[in-house]
């Protein structure tokens, strides 16, 4: 029985083997459910696991599997290439005055040398210009619509359309009245608003009528921008006149008038000698000791303008004196042009405290400079071109200090003109010969309504 009870209890106590064994097994268990924590910690952090006998990569051998930087690079390098092999035979289409052909034989680019010698004989015709003449002659910039059209088709020129030969001829007319007139010739006007729709063409055709004016020897001038006289710089109200003084502005302006007419200011006298007032300089506050510029009887419009630009707080009274001198001047024509102008009729960027927490917009009519240049009452030439990329809105008919009659409508591309720019966008290479036909280029005229730049966008696409 003690033998037998001895037995018993040894096979009822757990063997240390037994216990060694179950111990092990726990711990590899609990070493497999922190393994799969931290797998599945780290898929969500989104760094992967090394294991210990993970054979080593090569770095080299990774950088040559990766294919996407020469993907990401080839299509930049093809587009460079394009453009290259197009110059390229371009240059090599020069030499071949045969592919200077337009519509139904037609020369494609007028011989004419000058602007003041376009006829209507040479209107749906390319003119040929020179950069470097262009920046000369305009140098306070070109329209960005001009420039666009020089990029895309590889080439300095313009069409010359009837409604600038009109444009120019009006003008001509008005400095000279003695020209011989038809009888069915339309009403001279001294004062034009260039009005039509998006892309037309308004800002080159006003630019390349300050270009045919200077050439002609007269003074001009030219605001390409007329938007930046009411947004950005300093503004201050001036207590004297109750209008808003912009002499940042102001000191541009005179600079890009003094660009290329100080040799005619230097020969024309001021005719206006009263004191001119001083106002707030641009961020340097009000002037100290007298606040009035004396103007000596001997001065000249060059010295003028020069005084404005050297002394800030004269800036704004010299370009509100400067409109006043040019419709004195009568030894030679002048002309003020202005693009952009329908940003003058609408507010300006800058805003008047009220109270502390309110501002009220200010209009363009209260700035000084807007107000000296914008009227059209006087007897002076002035054309003005509205800009519809400007987002300014649409404006009534009838303008204030606008005559009635000055508004006329600048058309889009016709059928003619628009044949003639799909002929000179095949022979700049922006279509294929083998996709270009008539109705294709039709089809391009009618989608587009005339558009001149959504014209240059779709002739690529011809099939």
């Amino acid at each position: 029985m003690m033998l037998r009870s001895i037995l018993r209890a040894a096979t009822a106590a757990p063997s240390p083997l037994k216990e060694s064994q179950w111990q092990l097994s726990f711990c590899r268990s609990m070493a497999s459910k922190s393994k799969s924590k931290s797998k599945s910690k780290s898929s969500k952090k989104g760094k992967p696991t090394k294991e210990k006998n993970q054979p080593k990569v090569d770095p080299k051998a990774k950088k040559e599997k990766v294919p996407e930087e020469i993907q990401t690079v080839s299509p930049n390098v093809s587009a460079a290439e394009e453009a290259e092999k197009r110059r390229r035979l371009l240059a090599e289409d020069d030499k071949n005055p045969a592919l200077d052909v337009g519509p139904n034989g037609r020369p494609l680019f007028t011989s004419i040398p000058s602007l003041s010698m376009l006829t209507k004989e040479d209107t749906n015709a390319y003119f040929k210009f020179s950069m470097k003449e262009l920046k000369e002659v305009l140098p306070e910039g070109l329209p960005m619509g001009m420039m666009k059209e020089f990029e895309e088709s590889s080439r300095s020129a313009l069409l010359m359309r009837q409604c600038f030969v009109d444009l120019r001829d009006n003008f001509r007319r008005a400095a000279d009245p003695s020209l011989a007139v038809k009888p069915r010739a339309p009403k001279v006007r001294k004062q034009i608003v260039l009005d039509g729709p998006l892309s037309c063409g308004k800002s080159i055709a006003l630019a390349m009528l300050v270009h045919w004016a200077r050439k002609e020897g007269w003074l001009v001038l030219y605001v390409p921008k007329g938007r930046e006289w009411t947004h950005g710089g300093l503004f201050y109200k001036n207590p004297q006149t109750g209008l808003w003084d912009t002499p940042v502005q102001a000191a541009n302006i005179l600079r890009d008038f003094l660009k290329y007419n100080k040799s005619i200011l230097q020969c024309l006298k001021c005719n206006v000698h009263d004191p001119i007032p001083l106002g707030e300089g641009a961020g340097v506050g009000p002037p100290k000791g007298s606040d009035k510029m004396q103007i000596s009887a001997d001065s000249t419009l060059c010295e003028l303008v020069e005084a404005g630009i050297s002394n800030t707080h004269a800036a704004v009274g010299v370009v509100v004196r400067l409109r006043e001198e040019l419709s004195k001047v009568t030894s030679i024509p002048v002309l003020i042009a202005i693009d952009q102008y329908n940003s003058w009729f609408t507010f300006t960027e800058f805003e008047e405290p009220v109270t502390v927490r309110s501002c009220v917009p200010i209009h363009a009519k209260d700035v000084a400079i807007v107000k000296a240049f914008r009227p059209m009452t006087n007897d002076d030439m002035m054309v003005g071109a509205f800009s519809h990329s400007t987002a300014v809105g649409k404006l009534r008919q009838e303008l204030p200090d606008v005559p009635t009659d000055a508004r006329i409508h600048f058309p889009r591309y016709t059928l003619d003109e628009a044949a003639t720019v799909c002929h000179y966008y095949l022979r700049q290479r922006l279509v294929k010969r083998d996709a270009f036909t008539e109705d294709n280029w039709k089809k391009i005229f009618y989608l587009s309504n005339g558009n001149g730049t959504e014209l240059r966008y779709l002739v690529p696409f011809m099939r």
